[in-house]
């Protein structure tokens, strides 16, 4: 960063081309009778940092960046796209990060993509670092880049859990939302020529940089957002609470107040988006057996949680092992007896290992919590219909089909009820409306047996070559 020609002062981030501050510029203009307010007190000059060492922390971040980057060019021998395993470095990946790797939050901020990414980055970070260093202090400083990144990090994995993000831009984002929401309430005794200069900057720096990020799908912009927002409360209850650096205490509450928050939202993105922990083990193209070990891992480490239960389950359900996968579920149910996803897996669980009294009893615990669920719904019809009550079973599928009328599947399920009560013309037409969502050869096959039953015997056998025509297209 440059200094004033007239006064030393370090010029603040994103001053391009300038020599002289705009506090110089102020007080000159004042002291020539140019300003129709009053003159501009004489005032300590803000961005000079005093008894402190001549290593900032920004450079120190900016050290550290630079030497991870180093690394990865050296395992990758490129030094324009990331290497291949980016989960060993630290990347952020939700089903990783949710299942307990907490520190991914912490160490995707020191990793970039490739040569342009952390170019960019570190210009950013030079520039904003410096200046919210020498207003904010070291240590608040440090705090805000840390928390601000983290909750970039949550917020990326809370918009798309699914997606690898590095990069320091979340961190740097929030320092801008703290600079921005500072500037505004008021926290700097800057003035104000200078102060509408940095807030134009600021403002354009997170405008294109939104803007850029919109255009390019590999730019995670919800960890823009989510470190612009971390940082713009940060900045404002700073500016608000604690805006002097004599009283240490009141920063350190605000910090405290804000890492509670992050502890709670992270725990709610958890919660939301705690099923994509299954996905762990596959995203690494391990092997279903690798699947349910690095489940059982999770599950034992933290026994409690419920979304680790669930994915363990569905794993065990992959591998045959049913008794295994209801344990899981029924240890899931337990702990959060109104987990919809459990109850249903559970249910359609029964189904498929013909236990359809167990299926019933899953599904009427669902619907009576939930009575608008149409998955429910058409799974009790056919744990019903499992035991014969066609009528009932049929009433299911109605009621389903009232709530998802576009339902697959469901027509076909209640045609066949349908004709188990020897209703054939609603069976009929029940098929033929199942038809719309596909032809196949079991659906033809029923089809014929309810035209034959109705004695349409032409119809019937025209049903049944066509079945056949199905059946014969799906060998080929």
């Amino acid at each position: 960063m440059a200094n004033c020609i007239r006064c030393g002062r370090q010029l603040p981030g994103l001053s391009f081309g300038k020599k002289i501050c705009q506090w110089c510029v102020r007080h000159e203009a004042a002291q020539r009778g140019e300003l129709d307010d009053a003159p501009q007190p004489v005032m300590a000059t803000p961005w000079i940092r005093r008894g402190e060492s001549s290593i900032t922390l920004t450079q120190i971040l900016f050290g550290a960046n630079l030497a991870v980057f180093l690394a990865t060019v050296y395992a990758s021998s490129t030094v324009m796209d990331f290497p291949g395993d980016v989960l060993v470095w630290g990347a952020n990946l939700g089903p990783y990060t949710l299942s307990g790797q907490w520190w991914r939050l912490f160490t995707y901020m020191f990793l970039h993509g490739g040569l342009m990414h952390i170019a960019f980055n570190m210009w950013a970070l030079w520039n904003l670092g410096e200046l919210c260093e020498s207003l904010y202090g070291r240590w608040t400083f440090l705090a805000l880049y840390l928390m601000t990144g983290i909750g970039g990090g949550l917020a990326s994995i809370a918009w798309n859990p699914g997606a690898f993000t590095v990069g320091a831009s979340g961190a740097i984002f929030g320092l801008a939302g703290a600079l921005l929401a500072s500037f505004y309430l008021g926290e700097f005794s800057v003035p104000k020529a200078a102060l509408s200069g940095t807030l134009k900057s600021l403002a354009f720096f997170v405008g294109f940089n939104l803007f850029f990020g919109h255009l390019f799908s590999g730019v995670d912009n919800s960890c823009h957002v989510g470190g612009l927002i971390t940082g713009l409360i940060l900045g404002a209850l700073i500016a608000r609470v604690a805006p002097g650096h004599g009283r240490p205490l009141r920063r350190v509450a605000v910090l405290g107040v804000v890492a509670l928050g992050l502890v709670g939202s992270a725990l709610g993105v958890q919660r939301w988006r705690g099923h994509f922990v299954g996905g762990r083990a596959r995203l690494s193209q391990d092997s279903p057996q690798q699947l349910v070990i690095d489940l059982q891992k999770i599950v034992k480490q933290r026994p409690t949680f419920v979304p680790g239960h669930v994915a363990l389950a569905k794993a065990y359900f992959l591998q045959d092992q049913f008794d295994s996968g209801e344990a899981e579920l029924q240890q899931a149910l337990k702990l959060d007896p109104q987990n919809a996803e459990a109850r249903m897996i559970l249910g359609a669980a029964y189904l498929e290992h013909e236990e359809p009294k167990q299926a019933q009893d899953e599904f009427a615990q669902l619907l009576a919590r939930e009575p608008n669920n149409a998955e429910a719904r058409v799974g009790l019809g056919v744990a019903l219909a499992d035991q014969g009550n066609h009528q009932a079973a049929t009433e299911e599928y109605k009621a389903a089909l009232k709530l998802d009328p576009q339902a697959s599947v469901v027509h076909y399920r209640m045609g066949v009820s349908l004709a188990q009560l020897k209703q054939y013309d609603e069976a009929i037409a029940a098929f033929l409306k199942e038809q719309q969502h596909g032809d196949n050869y079991v659906l033809e096959t029923a089809l014929a047996d309810a035209y034959q039953a109705k004695g349409l015997t032409q119809p019937a056998q025209e049903a049944r070559n066509k079945a056949a025509q199905l059946k014969n297209h799906a060998t080929d």
